[in-house]
């Protein structure tokens, strides 16, 4: 997948990530799409060490959004 493409995905993974987490995060578009790319990563790095994935394997979208709601309760607790 392209650059733009990896953006556009963040950018849908990270909105539908702090859609479904409650309460208010603060944060612009940018760090939305940041989000949505490290909750994919995320996902696809625990996903690999359960044996979901194979190597070089990309996770899919429920994986992803769960990475990226499991990245904003970390930060969450970290800013608290």
């Amino acid at each position: 997948m392209g650059l733009i493409g990896t953006i556009i995905v963040g950018g849908i993974v990270g909105a539908l990530a702090r859609f479904v987490m409650p309460g208010e995060q603060k944060m612009g578009w940018i760090l939305t799409i940041l989000l949505g790319i490290g909750g994919s990563v995320v996902a696809g790095f625990i996903g690999g060490a359960i044996g979901w994935y194979q190597p070089g394997q990309g996770a899919g979208w429920i994986a992803s959004v769960l990475g990226a709601v499991l990245l904003l309760f970390v930060v969450g607790k970290l800013r608290k």
